[in-house]
């Protein structure tokens, strides 16, 4: 039983972390809660005890070779190297379907993870992966949503404004998770991932997605969309000092105060 464990508070340092809480880590039965426990993380055991639990071989040759060259590659790639490897591996069964979604809900933030990764290897159009990827954009765990948006965002990056409207209905949905996923997923220069050359020379492109959300309730999104201007202001400062301008006139409320201001400190320090 793992349930007295979920309601834990992260240690300070790795070597700290209990070893009931790396064992059930490994096991899959518990999500990460912050950095050090997902540092900490032994990815061949954690991967073949996943296998077993979405019904796949976990001896498989396929997942052994990619184990076993995991050293070779940064950590961040590891991640992708295994989801490529269970993605291999499900992809001629008959119940690829149930394996899939045994992956996308199992109880390891990183095993979802690795579910959500699988949509680079699909060879969907763009529609069809946000349309597979929003339980991902939805997720409980920040590194999940954190993954969602990176799967998809080299086709966002191919075709800007095809993006922009089939995001247009995210941004106002009820879930701030989404809006933000909307607004994230689209940042000119972002985080550990590609930038986006056109946004950078032409953000204005992206501004049906981020006028709705100019105040927006949740600091999440509020964080998000201030950190796209300031990628903006990083090649177009004088447009992100108009739209910031524009949207401090007249009675305005304290999220979009705190946005603008957000939005401007690269321009202003």
């Amino acid at each position: 039983m793992v349930q007295h464990l979920l309601g834990r508070k992260g240690a300070a340092r790795i070597a700290l972390i209990p070893p009931e809480v790396v064992d059930a880590l490994n096991a899959g039965a518990i999500p990460t809660v912050n950095l050090n426990e997902f540092l900490a993380l032994d990815l061949a055991r954690l991967a073949t005890n996943v296998a077993a639990a979405i019904g796949l071989e976990p001896r498989a040759e396929r997942l052994s070779d990619t184990l076993a060259m995991l050293p070779a590659f940064k950590p961040v790639r590891r991640h992708a190297h295994i989801a490529r490897a269970l993605y291999d591996m499900a992809s001629a069964r008959a119940d690829r379907d149930a394996v899939a979604h045994a992956l996308a809900t199992h109880p390891s933030d990183v095993a979802r993870s690795w579910a959500a990764q699988w949509l680079v290897f699909s060879g969907q159009t763009l529609q069809e992966k946000l349309r597979a990827v929003r339980r991902f954009a939805a997720d409980t765990h920040f590194g999940v949503r954190e993954m969602a948006w990176m799967a998809v965002r080299d086709e966002i990056a191919g075709d800007v404004d095809d993006a922009v409207a089939l995001l247009r209905p995210w941004v106002t949905d009820a879930d701030a998770n989404i809006r933000r996923f909307a607004s994230e997923a689209t940042r000119p220069r972002g985080v550990w991932c590609a930038q986006i050359e056109q946004l950078k020379a032409e953000p204005w492109r992206a501004l049906p997605l981020l006028e709705p959300l100019r105040a927006d309730e949740s600091r999440y999104v509020q964080n998000s969309v201030a950190n796209w201007l300031n990628d903006a202001a990083k090649t177009q400062p004088d447009w992100v000092r108009e739209v910031c301008e524009r949207w401090t006139r007249g009675r305005v409320p304290p999220a979009t105060h705190y946005i603008t201001r957000r939005a401007l400190r690269s321009i202003d320090a």
